[in-house]
């Protein structure tokens, strides 16, 4: 049996993202933090990883792609959710007493609409959706209230107070697996990968002119500082393809040869989509 770390508490959006992607054949194991998930995977065989890479309203998790580079790991597929937003509180607790509300940063800005009409409470962040109700359980706050997944309010036994309370109802969070081995598709899926250009002008147009000369298609790009060197950046890119297309590979030594850094995060098939 595989084991699939994730971030966050039995609840959390990455735990679903999990069962969905991997199934009933992996062991899950939750770790608190991102940086441990990668360090998870990186540690041995049968080891995985699954995290939040985009949310299609609060864009790039940055953090990810830092520790991408950091970490020895492929990209071997992908899953999106459709991400719904519940409040949440102690069984028996009365909204007008309702002073605090938890979550995750990025959970509390998809909700800051409904927030901003709730009333006069404090949002405070905190390191998981699944974990703030875990903590309203624990304490028995009837002061508090958690924003977070219907998993994690049948986890911790918490009454739905709101449903739907997310500001933009077409809000999806696309999640990546993590192996040390890379398991690319024969043809069509994505590629990912990163770059840094010469500081010079034309090098960006040059480098992204290889893929534009052999119809690849660029889904996304993202830029992210160059550490060590102040004003220079590395590109994140995904493209249409795989490495075992001839067209892919000859993009991508075309890329190496314009390039002053390249790195191939990997091939995987094109994810579906978990309406939820």
């Amino acid at each position: 049996m595989i084991q699939v770390s994730y971030q966050g508490e039995p609840g959390a959006f990455s735990e679903e993202a999990a069962t969905s992607f991997f199934g009933t054949r992996a062991r899950l194991k939750p770790r608190e933090q991102f940086k441990d998930v990668f360090s998870f995977a990186t540690a041995g065989s049968g080891r995985l990883g699954i995290v939040p890479i985009e949310n299609s309203v609060h864009g790039s998790v940055h953090e990810i792609y830092d520790l991408l580079m950091e970490h020895n790991l492929f990209i071997t597929g992908e899953i999106t959710l459709r991400i719904h937003h519940h409040l949440m509180t102690f069984p028996g607790a009365k909204l007008n007493d309702i002073r605090f509300v938890y979550s995750h940063p990025q959970a509390l800005g998809q909700c800051a609409a409904f927030l901003r009409k709730f009333g006069k409470v404090k949002t405070v962040a905190y390191y998981d959706t699944a974990g703030a109700a875990k903590m309203i359980r624990e304490e028995r706050r009837k002061d508090a209230a958690a924003i977070a997944s219907t998993q994690a309010a049948r986890t911790y036994k918490l009454k739905v107070v709101r449903r739907n309370i997310e500001t933009n109802h077409h809000n999806y969070t696309r999640f990546i697996a993590l192996s040390r081995r890379s398991a690319p598709p024969l043809k069509v899926g994505k590629t990912s990968l990163v770059f840094a250009a010469q500081n010079i002008p034309g090098a960006l147009f040059k480098a992204l002119a290889v893929f534009a000369l052999r119809d690849i298609n660029l889904l996304k790009i993202e830029s992210r500082p160059l550490l060590g060197k102040p004003w220079e950046y590395l590109f994140y890119l995904d493209i249409s393809g795989s490495v075992r297309e001839e067209k892919v590979r000859a993009a991508l030594n075309h890329l190496g040869e314009v390039s002053t850094f390249l790195r191939v995060f990997g091939s995987y098939p094109t994810g579906t989509t978990i309406q939820g």
